[in-house]
């Protein structure tokens, strides 16, 4: 399923890398810009910001191979037809959403049965029948362990549905449409392109309905609950989108549903935070343990580990426990702890008395190359 922006950006340009490179050059390149351009290095930069999000969506298509043989399908398209989509020709203007399917949208703007521009050809005839149903989309709240677990939810969904009286058909004594001989389409030619659109005698459905259902008044579609569960995979981010292939309205005259997309709203964690597939916590840990050195019990989300402190750790030092961040298919992120010395707020009697007999034993040195 292509999305809108692969027609307005060069993935391989945003990411430097000529179309012939190898997903190891790719993934190379990737890296090295995302570095460079990573929020946490670029703080309040909101062209770092943007560029870091163009990148990272170049790389998802790129490094998938399906993903990036469609891309290439559709910029040889554009290639083909003269690079007439800039600017005059949009996705939208042919009654494709956000996400389309490429295969009907060459078919759809690049010409009719065994046609083609430029040379462009090869797609077969477009399907007949009227377009699927209009996709949805809903949000729903995960609590941060589910986002990085994963977890199913069950929704019910007041949205279209397929008429049960005439099981989506629109009625009974359904004959070709004549004018367009059951393709759901008429041909028409503007510019360079021959176009297709919707037939009006059928309304795109390829189909004449004699008796019309009543209960749908012919569209094959009414309003209704549909229960749909849906598996969030483990590691989903605030903000991401996750398709249901046709959970969407149900298409007219028994034509196949649109899509379902759940975006996810992720929760904050009492004291664990997230970076990329690794998780972070910062821990305290005693002026004792921080010099002599100890085995500190570790939370995680799958239970607590422990963790060696050595002897002389400062403040801020950050230790790496593997295998115990975001779960992923083939590898799992790491748990980053950050250890910072705990300080009393008032210390006791006894406490002020350690630490001045402590002060006896302290070297002014540690200052000396501030020359001061």
């Amino acid at each position: 399923m292509a999305s809108r922006s692969w027609v307005d950006k060069d993935f391989y340009e945003l990411i430097g890398v000529p179309k012939t490179a190898s997903a190891d050059e790719i993934k190379k390149a990737y890296r090295k810009l995302a570095l460079k351009h990573h929020p946490d290095r670029n703080p309040g930069d909101k062209d770092a910001e943007d560029r870091f999000k163009d990148i990272g969506e170049a790389y998802a298509v790129l490094s998938d191979a399906s993903k990036r043989a469609e891309y290439d399908q559709l910029r040889d398209a554009m290639a083909a037809g003269g690079g007439r989509f800039s600017g005059g020709f949009r996705p939208e203007d042919f009654g494709f959403g956000e996400e389309f399917d490429l295969q009907d949208f060459l078919q759809t703007v690049l010409g009719g049965r065994g046609g083609g521009v430029g040379g462009f050809s090869g797609f077969g005839a477009r399907h007949a029948g009227p377009r699927r149903g209009r996709d949805i989309e809903t949000t729903i709240d995960l609590s941060f362990e589910e986002a990085v677990l994963g977890t199913e939810r069950s929704l019910s969904l007041e949205i279209p549905v397929a008429c049960s009286t005439c099981n989506g058909a629109g009625g009974s004594d359904v004959r070709t449409c004549a004018r367009c001989g059951g393709s759901g389409v008429i041909s028409a030619t503007q510019g360079l392109f021959a176009m297709q659109q919707g037939c009006p005698e059928c309304q795109g459905s390829g189909r004449v309905v004699k008796e019309v259902c009543a209960t749908c008044s012919g569209s094959g579609v009414v309003r209704g609950r549909r229960d749909v569960t849906v598996k969030i995979p483990a590691g989903v981010t605030d903000g991401s989108r996750i398709r249901v292939r046709e959970r969407g309205e149900a298409g007219p005259g028994g034509s196949p549903a649109g899509d379902l997309y759940v975006r996810t709203r992720v929760g904050k964690h009492r004291f664990f935070g997230r970076r990329g597939d690794d998780l972070t916590l910062t821990m305290p840990i005693s002026y004792r343990e921080a010099t002599l050195g100890a085995n500190v019990k570790v939370p995680t989300l799958d239970g607590a580990v422990t963790l060696k402190i050595p002897a002389g750790t400062s403040s801020g030092k950050t230790f790496r426990i593997r295998g115990r961040g975001v779960p992923r298919p083939s590898s799992k992120g790491d748990l980053l702890v950050t250890v910072q010395v705990a300080v009393p707020q008032k210390p006791s009697k006894r406490e002020r008395e350690a630490v001045e007999a402590l002060a006896e034993f302290s070297d002014d040195s540690i200052r000396s190359h501030l020359g001061v």
